[in-house]
């Protein structure tokens, strides 16, 4: 006998809504990221300043170290829309040039001053019997006045690597290596309150517990999980580090007088502020905006990685 099943049983699926798929991290991360606007706003500033200086001279094709005697001093014109220099320069090119060196410095210092700061962190974090040892060398860093010490590093410095690599190549290195050697503390404090934290997590106890090295504990389980403040530090250290070069340049005691940086910009336009006030407003905006974009860029980062204060 056949079962006779009521119309009422009888559902229509056509008219369910689709599933909706996960949303991977990714996503929710760049969901987090997008909703801090300050953050959305410094990374398009940012974004537009790495092109301008890097690939701005493939359409402004002046040469910014060309001599132009009877243009010299000259005010914003459709020709040069910065102005020129006491020597008849174009602004905009030397602009944009000296936004490569000193974009290319920050991010060099940024590296290195991360590499040496999250290696401390770690080691001093997992390694009890270095976290003493490490810790101290870390405070005595942090009580070395900073622009003193620069200082002494360039003079001791300048004239040896200079003969090595030549005028640029060794200044570049000096200016690298010092802001990198002088900028590292902060991560190290933060990448081992970081790890020994996550010391006592039960998944670390538990890769111990199956004869895990230490390596690979490093490896696989710290690093991965400390990426958040190294990723914070390093945008926060490009910032730290184009404006050391900036005040160091602004001394006189940066790059050659004909190899421009935002700073040594701003330090030969000092003298000629009344009479073209522009030629520090330039430069000077250029540092501030490009500090501050990447400021609000590591609060962005810094929302969207952490997962304790992400949703705020």
């Amino acid at each position: 006998m056949a079962c006779l099943i009521p119309a009422s049983a009888m559902i229509d699926r056509s008219t369910d809504p689709a599933p909706i798929p996960p949303s991977s991290q990714w996503d929710d991360l760049w969901h987090q990221f997008a909703a801090h606007r300050g953050a959305l706003v410094g990374a398009i500033l940012f974004a537009i300043i790495v092109l301008t200086v890097f690939m701005g001279p493939y359409f402004w094709t002046l040469d910014p170290s060309y001599i132009d005697i009877r243009a010299r001093n000259a005010g914003p014109t459709f020709a040069h829309p910065f102005g020129t220099d006491q020597l008849g320069r174009d602004t905009f090119a030397r602009m944009m040039a000296g936004g490569r060196v000193s974009l290319s410095v920050g991010i060099a210092a940024m590296v290195l001053g991360l590499v040496i700061g999250a290696a401390v962190g770690v080691t001093a974090g997992y390694f009890r019997r270095l976290d003493g040892i490490l810790m101290r060398l870390t405070d005595l860093f942090l009580a070395l006045p900073l622009l003193p010490l620069l200082l002494v590093m360039v003079m001791l410095f300048r004239e040896p690597l200079s003969a090595n690599f030549g005028p640029e190549a060794g200044i570049f290195i000096l200016i690298v290596a010092a802001i990198g050697l002088t900028s590292w503390m902060p991560t190290a404090r933060i990448v081992r309150g970081d790890v020994l934290a996550l010391k006592e997590r039960e998944f670390m106890l538990a890769a111990r517990s199956i004869g895990t090295s230490n390596v690979q504990m490093i490896l696989r389980h710290i690093l991965p999980n400390v990426l958040s403040p190294i990723m914070v530090s390093a945008t926060l250290g490009i910032a730290n580090a184009i404006i050391t070069e900036s005040a160091l340049s602004f001394l006189g005691l940066g790059f050659p007088p004909d190899f421009p940086t935002w700073g040594r910009l701003l330090f030969d336009a000092t003298d000629y502020i009344q009479q073209n006030p522009e030629r520090v407003i330039w430069p000077g905006v250029a540092i501030s905006l490009t500090v501050l974009s990447v400021n609000y860029l590591g609060d962005g980062l810094r929302d969207a990685l952490d997962p304790r204060i992400r949703g705020r």
